[in-house]
């Protein structure tokens, strides 16, 4: 267990919990870290066969911390695009994890935490869960996340909810493929262990094989990854930084309307 992430070993599986419940696992710096760092040390271990990654508590994820995007509003391009490329690492991480991964949706996930989930090779939740791309309403976007994202809901549901930041429902988010099954709670548990024990039955290699297979037959590459998280490393880098930015971050901070909001309805 360390600061932000409880780390659990049942029997060939590990199950990895961010573990900040009394901010609904919100992301900051350490957090991220910790979570790239155990994500590598199973990958490392033969002995783990799969990952489970959930949240503590009644969320999964509720995306950035509040703190740490105070810091991020004060900090320079620069800073910003390194803080960026760190998240990217963890999403690349898990995305391109040689073991199978699965997303124990136990309730809401915004913004990163949707990065997880898109990010994961299973993705079942709860039926009460709600989700939001939500960073345009603070002048931002999804940047980093995005490559994973639109991987999984595809161009057209992006397209919309990239630009409206539209809280959805745990049914859509099955429709348009971000999760693979909805459960109610009760039902979560013995959801992922049908799929735990599907996996089982599978060879090893095979296994590893699968997901590469998918991987590259969908054209996604690791150093083509790279590239990308850099250049949207970049992008969020500016937004941040910028005018709107710093207006929309400051709104959403102070819990006042940013002023675009103001300009539209007057």
């Amino acid at each position: 267990m360390t600061h932000s992430i409880l780390s659990e070993r049942r029997g060939a599986i590990a199950w990895l919990t961010l573990n900040r419940p009394q901010i609904h696992n919100a992301f900051d710096d350490v957090l991220i870290a910790e979570l790239t760092q155990a994500l590598m040390q199973v990958d490392a271990d033969p002995a783990v066969h799969a990952v489970v990654l959930s949240g503590a508590g009644a969320s999964f994820s509720a995306g950035a911390d509040l703190n740490w995007m105070r810091g991020m509003a004060a900090a320079s391009e620069h800073e910003n695009r390194d803080d960026s490329l760190r998240l990217a690492k963890l999403m690349r991480t898990l995305q391109f994890l040689s073991k199978p991964t699965l997303a124990r949706v136990n309730g809401a996930a915004y913004g990163g935490g949707i990065g997880l989930v898109a990010c994961c090779d299973i993705a079942i939740g709860v039926d009460t869960a709600r989700f939001a791309l939500s960073e345009v309403k603070l002048g931002l976007v999804p940047a980093v996340i995005s490559p994973y994202v639109i991987a999984a809901i595809g161009l057209r549901e992006a397209r919309r909810l990239f630009v409206t930041g539209d809280v959805f429902d745990a049914a859509t988010a099955a429709r348009i493929g971000l999760l693979h099954a909805v459960v109610p709670a009760t039902g979560l548990d013995e959801a992922i262990e049908g799929q735990l024990e599907l996996l089982a039955k599978a060879g090893p290699q095979a296994r590893r094989e699968a997901k590469r297979l998918v991987l590259r037959m969908g054209g996604v590459d690791l150093v083509q990854a790279e590239r990308i998280d850099q250049t949207n490393a970049e992008l969020i880098a500016r937004l941040r930084v910028s005018a709107e930015g710093q207006q929309g971050l400051g709104a959403f901070l102070d819990k006042r309307v940013p002023a675009w909001i103001d300009s539209a309805t007057s």
